[in-house]
């Protein structure tokens, strides 16, 4: 009986502390309160109280490196050297004396034309998100730079890391103004200054910010299908070379065009031009890899071998067919080089990209004589036979030596069949688009306000007859 009692006494200490809530509710809350922890605490250990659960961390958006920000502000710099007094001293030297200062006047106001109309709505529709048509173009969100601030961010290649938006802006501004001014060269010597005008506007609109958006804008019709353009072969050189061959068909030839001679008047400016557009195209290519990493590197020493390999081959191919090597053609197989790599620049090896160099120096060279004698036009500059050409040997090119086989740094699922489809496909689509946009821009303002200066300003030259002054005055 002893032992039944204990049992049961133990049962009811340990079950006492339920109990406590069953007595009359009338019972003071504070009694309940007490009651209930001195019987927890004679058998339960004291456990703190869990703290108060720590809000979610925000993820901290990634801050633009300086090193990044001020290499992309130099390369944005060195475009412009391409452009000014880069385009304009290459073609300047190019042209016939009494011609020469139009062109500096033609590709200095180009430039300033394109800066205000990408700031307005270019960049927007360049690399906006289109919606419905972003296949093709993007949206006016952005018109006029809105909400695009001092702090705003772009994406780089690399996951995580970013630039300011404004340098990202102000660096494919100058993209958007070197390729309109390209198109002078095809036009040089008898184009109406304020036919150009309105053809730059009409064509920056409708040929240019399509391809740019296709090509670079995420979404576009080209990006989705992985065309490797890396800094322009697409956007910028097939498209500016075959509006310019647009514009020489449409124009005609210059007055005396293979009856009177017509050598460039200086070709110590063509060479100094020249000069410059290798300069400034180390920001313009290694300055498309968005970030001073390896890739800008890659693309630097490419960018110097390239080049060089095209300008011999240009030389020694000259040499062999017409008995003596020339400056002129020096300078125009470093362009022809420079053109070639533009869209393989961080994506081929160094050995790659001297390959692609001594291709494009023949086959720009072909471009601007066998090429352009075939057909008869007066492309005045050859901007079709070195851009227009270099640009698909390079755009075709670098599908093939993108391939790690070859040194390239490979794409995801690589084929190479299938890439050079893909990049064929980019070309394609350039020729077909930029050339309707031009022809029919170019129909327009004839048939409009004209295209053509008249015969006798065109004897006189367009220094005077469109701007009143020369460039020499002896």
């Amino acid at each position: 009986m002893k032992k039944l009692f204990a049992s049961l006494g133990l049962m009811f200490a340990l079950l006492s502390p339920g109990l406590v809530f069953a007595q009359d509710a009338a019972a003071p809350a504070e009694a309940v309160v007490v009651e209930t922890t001195e019987a927890v605490a004679a058998e339960v250990p004291a456990v703190a109280e869990p703290a108060e659960a720590p809000a979610a961390e925000e993820k901290a958006e990634p801050v633009p490196d300086k090193g990044d920000t001020a290499w992309m502000m130099v390369s944005t710099m060195l475009v412009i050297l391409m452009i000014v007094p880069g385009v304009a001293l290459f073609y300047g030297g190019l042209v016939r004396a009494k011609n020469m200062l139009s062109v500096l006047t033609q590709v200095m106001a180009i430039f300033g034309l394109i800066a205000i109309l990408w700031s307005v709505y270019g960049y927007s529709l360049a690399f906006g998100d289109g919606g419905g048509l972003n296949w093709m173009i993007g949206d006016l969100s952005k018109m006029f730079l809105a909400g695009i601030t001092g702090s705003s961010t772009a994406a780089t290649f690399s996951e995580g890391v970013v630039i300011p938006e404004l340098a990202f802006v102000a660096f494919q501004l100058t993209f958007a103004a070197i390729t309109v001014a390209l198109i002078i060269g095809g036009l040089a010597e008898r184009v109406k200054f304020s036919a150009l005008l309105v053809f730059a506007v009409l064509w920056f609109t409708f040929a240019y910010l399509p391809i740019a958006h296709m090509v670079w804008a995420s979404g576009g019709y080209l990006f989705a299908k992985g065309d490797l353009d890396f800094a322009g072969g697409t956007v910028v050189h097939i498209n500016s070379g075959v509006a310019a061959l647009m514009g020489a068909l449409v124009l005609g030839k210059r007055l005396g065009y293979g009856r009177d001679a017509m050598p460039p008047h200086s070709l110590p400016f063509t060479m100094i031009g020249a000069s410059l557009l290798w300069v400034g195209w180390f920001g313009f290519n290694a300055g498309s890899n968005l970030e001073a990493t390896g890739g800008a590197a890659l693309a630097f020493i490419n960018t110097i071998l390239a080049p060089a390999a095209a300008a011999l081959a240009w030389m020694f191919a000259e040499w062999m067919l017409r008995g003596k090597p020339s400056m002129l053609g020096l300078a125009s197989g470093i362009v022809a080089g420079l053109v070639v790599i533009t869209p393989a620049a961080g994506l081929v090896g160094p050995m790659g990209a001297i390959i692609l160099g001594a291709i494009g120096g023949v086959a720009c060279l072909w471009g601007v004589t066998g090429l352009k004698k075939a057909f008869g036009y007066d492309e005045s500059l050859d901007v079709f036979g070195i851009h227009g050409v270099g640009g698909i040997v390079g755009a075709i090119g670098t599908g093939i030596f993108v391939s790690p086989a070859l040194g390239g740094v490979g794409v995801a699922d690589y084929a190479m069949g299938s890439q050079v489809v893909t990049q064929a496909t980019g070309v394609i689509i350039t020729i077909v688009w930029s050339g309707v946009v031009s022809f029919v821009a170019f129909k327009l303002i004839d048939m409009t306000m004209g295209l053509r200066v008249s015969e006798e300003q065109e004897r006189e030259g367009l220094d005077t007859a469109s701007h009143g002054e020369r460039a020499y005055t002896a």
